[in-house]
């Protein structure tokens, strides 16, 4: 494990693995490095893997950790880790960090390619769920329910009451509810207080070559934002993992990564 600094003296820690050409990988929500850590393994035969715990997980800190949570502070957070890795790094992004990834491809940090796994955006006529949930978790942690935040995220993405009640009294449940604030990054990343609808803007001024991949076996939706994304993206291509749902292993996305990341 290394740690770099951010600007605002949050340690952010990575796994640095292989040798080649450098790639960050950013896992979505609630989620640690331990999340991408397969795809960073199989990935480091070609490449120097960055694979990065975001602020307010894993071993990275956050010296924010109350609101305003802006996603300007992870794209700094990004920013260290290229910086790190020689200045210039292609960024991967899966779900709430696909939206950190394209904020970061977005923003004059070295970003030299993107790529957005499953990025759970809103298509029209969709976003009062996502302003509803903004505001819903703004107050939860306002209270100082970081728990219940976890709790009502999980609820919101499908996850059945009776299932997250058991979770409640399992050993793993501390250390869910130690990330509970870091929802709000997820949130601010998502422009969930906006809609969440798909940022065209922020897409249209992206300069770098883009890939979207998307499964949509679990979440049809999906496949409409990858094919908005795509259409959007000044220099974009998709790739539909056919039959693979929002969590997949490497055997299925690597094979799609090689030939993007290799240029």
């Amino acid at each position: 494990m290394e740690k770099v600094t951010s600007a605002d003296g949050t340690s952010i820690a990575f796994d640095r693995l292989g040798s080649g050409p450098p790639v960050v990988l950013l896992a979505g929500a609630t989620c640690t490095r331990g999340v991408t850590a397969s795809l960073a393994e199989a990935l480091s035969g070609q490449f120097t893997v960055f694979n990065v715990d975001r602020r307010g997980r894993g071993d990275s800190d956050d010296l924010s950790q109350r609101p305003p949570w802006l996603v300007e502070r992870e794209v700094e957070d990004v920013a260290a880790v290229i910086a790190a890795a020689g200045g210039r790094a292609a960024v991967y992004g899966h779900s709430s960090g696909a939206a950190v990834a394209l904020h970061a491809a977005a923003a004059d940090i070295g970003a030299s390619r993107l790529v957005m796994h499953d990025a759970p955006y809103n298509l029209p006529g969709t976003e009062q769920g996502s302003r509803d949930w903004d505001v819903q978790l703004h107050d939860l942690l306002a209270a100082d329910r970081p728990g219940d935040a976890v709790a009502a995220f999980l609820q919101r993405v499908g996850m059945p009451v009776q299932m997250i009640d058991g979770m409640r009294q399992g050993p793993a449940w501390p250390a869910m509810e130690a990330v509970g604030s870091t929802l709000a990054y997820d949130s601010a990343a998502m422009g969930d207080r906006t809609g969440g609808a798909v940022p065209v803007e922020l897409l249209a001024g992206v300069s770098v070559p883009a890939l979207v991949l998307v499964g949509g076996a679990d979440h049809e939706f999906m496949i409409g934002v990858a094919r908005q994304l795509v259409d959007t993206l000044p220099d974009g291509r998709l790739e539909h993992l056919v039959g693979a749902g929002h969590d997949v292993g490497p055997d299925l996305v690597v094979p799609r990564l090689l030939p993007f990341l290799a240029g």
